[in-house]
């Protein structure tokens, strides 16, 4: 048995980073602060040619909810079929009906367009109007885990309902926490029974010196840190060297 670590990237360097620091898989994403959309074309592609750990692209046309019109429900379908075309290992969706509940009928068809990629239903699954009947349409469809912060804003807010998640989905899928984890919280997580984790391991930076003023957004950029990924990666290779003695 190993721990997996998932990093999630909104960058290059964030997703060279979490490679270099010894993660196990990368979710790409664009526009982290809009909780993750479709990354370009270029972005996978580019990522593809200079990782050496699976790449798993987040289906996401846009921010805000999860229910989407036919048009974008088009999009989605054209960017499954970008991912499958660059052999990316996995995609990361989620689609809601209106009243909160899995929107069976489009997730599945985006599950045949899959082809053997993994897929993992992302954090919609927190706004279900309902966890268990949600998680038992998921696992129906064939999904391979779900990322979950328990419904709450953190995943360490939620322990006591990942335990309750991960005992219910009883091996069929992979549980998955994610949200606000760091080294400091990583082991209390883990005491849920989750056996993958999903974290930016950001930091703050700042922009290279001698860029002009003018040419800035902001004055720094988010980034996944190599040293909190490596340090995340020892926690869970100490663990796992335990459970297996």
């Amino acid at each position: 048995m190993k721990y997996i670590l998932e990093i999630c990237a909104g960058s290059l360097g964030s997703a060279l980073a979490a490679q270099q620091g010894g993660a196990d898989r990368v979710e790409l994403c664009d526009n982290l602060y809009e909780g993750g959309t479709t990354p370009s074309s270029g972005m996978i592609k580019t990522c593809k040619s200079l990782l050496n750990i699976p790449l798993f692209p987040i289906i996401r046309p846009r921010g805000g909810d999860f229910v989407y019109t036919d048009q974008e429900f088009e999009v989605m379908k054209q960017d499954v079929l970008c991912c499958l075309e660059l052999a990316c290992e996995g995609i990361v969706f989620g689609i809601l009906l209106p009243d909160g509940s899995v929107d069976i009928e489009r997730c599945s068809e985006l599950v045949k367009l899959s082809g053997d990629m993994q897929i993992t239903f992302h954090r919609a699954f927190d706004r279900c109007n309902d966890h268990k009947q949600g998680l038992e349409d998921i696992i129906r469809m064939g999904f391979h885990r779900v990322l979950t912060s328990g419904g709450m804003e953190n995943a360490e807010d939620a322990i006591p309902e990942l335990s309750r998640l991960i005992h219910h989905a009883n091996g069929r899928i992979c549980m998955m926490p994610g949200s606000g984890i760091t080294p400091n919280n990583l082991s209390k997580i883990k005491a849920t029974g989750a056996l993958e984790f999903h974290t930016t391991a950001k930091t703050k930076i700042d922009h290279v010196s001698g860029i002009h003023p003018n040419n800035l957004d902001t004055p720094y950029l988010f980034q996944t840190d190599v040293l909190k990924v490596r340090e995340m990666r020892q926690i869970l290779n100490a663990a796992t060297a335990g459970v297996n003695h």
